[in-house]
């Protein structure tokens, strides 16, 4: 029979389909991606073309100097853009709007066209975040800044539309709603139990052991109990921090690490499946407030949203956390 299972992160309920569950291999990419060069002319994302972007907000040479790792400039073709005034507006005398006023970044995070997060060194992942968290230190503090996102598309599926591997972060001058709820609730959670939920989830989680992938002395990588997605997997620290922005050198070492490890899983697991990743950490304002901890979520695009999930807001999930999350444990990837 299916289970209805509550996420008690959002209190959201997701239905695990057990008659409709798939075996691991089912999830497999069946047709290989198409065979990327290291370098494409076209590009704007390859060295040498950098004039086809914005100018750049941040440059890290290689070692040897012998060239760039790490670019991160304007989204050329940005949701948002700074400038205006967040004054909010009644448009039609019922409907409020508000200028586009934010901050829409891309992180080019490789030289190389073909080089995907997966295929890379643990120290190449690094410089990534190390990008991820000295832009964020600098955008939110601007003026406007409610909330800033990290994300990043691999994949069509998963809506990339430059085959370059790159990330984005987006700076919001809101904080949207499905934000505010989780906030929302780990904040009832902590003036009710004073405690902050996300320690206990990890406290839980690696007491049960049922859904953890891989556990390391600074972080804990499992498949959620109420996962919406197949082999969606959640990657949080075992120190509570609120904000990304405060995550020591060493932590960022570590999450390196097991960020590579689970990536290189996913890659070779389910050959390289599309996938998006985002970093939850706490609105502008809240990075040391005691009842949030930030984390990462990846989640691999191998199913549909259809016509219940869109009605119900409700996720049915085709694949039982604690079975996906063994066959992770278990997949020898050296």
């Amino acid at each position: 029979m299916s289970e209805l299972r509550q996420d008690p992160t959002t209190e959201e309920w997701v239905i695990i389909a057990r008659e409709r569950v798939k075996r691991p291999n089912d999830f497999v990419r069946q047709q290989p991606k198409r065979e990327l060069p290291d370098f494409s002319s076209s590009c704007p994302f390859c060295p040498g073309n950098e004039s086809m972007t914005p100018p750049q907000t941040l440059l890290y040479q290689k070692q040897d100097g012998n060239g760039w790792q790490v670019r991160a400039f304007a989204n050329k073709f940005a949701a948002l853009s700074p400038g205006g005034r967040t004054t909010r507006n009644m448009k039609e005398g019922f409907f409020t709007e508000m200028k586009g006023v934010g901050v829409h970044e891309v992180i080019v995070e490789t030289p190389l066209h073909n080089r995907s997060l997966a295929l890379m060194g643990e120290g190449e992942i690094l410089k990534v975040l190390n990008a991820y968290q000295e832009r964020y230190n600098k955008l939110s503090r601007q003026q406007f800044a409610k909330l800033v996102i990290i994300f990043k598309n691999h994949g069509i599926l998963a809506g990339t539309s430059l085959e370059h591997p790159h990330s984005q972060m987006v700076v919001t001058p809101v904080v949207p709603k499905h934000i505010r709820l989780r906030h929302e609730v780990a904040i009832r959670y902590y003036d009710k139990n004073g405690r902050c939920l996300y320690s206990d989830l990890v406290r839980h989680e690696l007491k049960s052991g049922k859904r953890i992938v891989m556990d390391t002395e600074n972080f804990v990588a499992f498949h959620p109990f109420a996962s919406q997605r197949p082999f969606e997997t959640w990657i949080l620290p075992k120190k509570r921090q609120a904000s990304f922005g405060s995550v020591s050198d060493e932590d960022l070492g570590n999450l390196a690490h097991i960020l590579r490890i689970n990536l290189v899983k996913l890659y070779r697991g389910l050959n390289d499946p599309d996938f998006n990743y985002v970093i939850d950490t706490a609105p502008v304002g809240d990075e040391n407030e005691p009842y949030y901890m930030w984390h990462m979520r990846i989640i691999p695009r191998l199913t549909e949203v259809a016509g219940f999930e869109i009605g119900s807001g409700m996720y049915i999930n085709t694949a039982v956390p604690e079975e996906r999350a063994q066959f992770m444990r278990n997949l020898d990837i050296e």
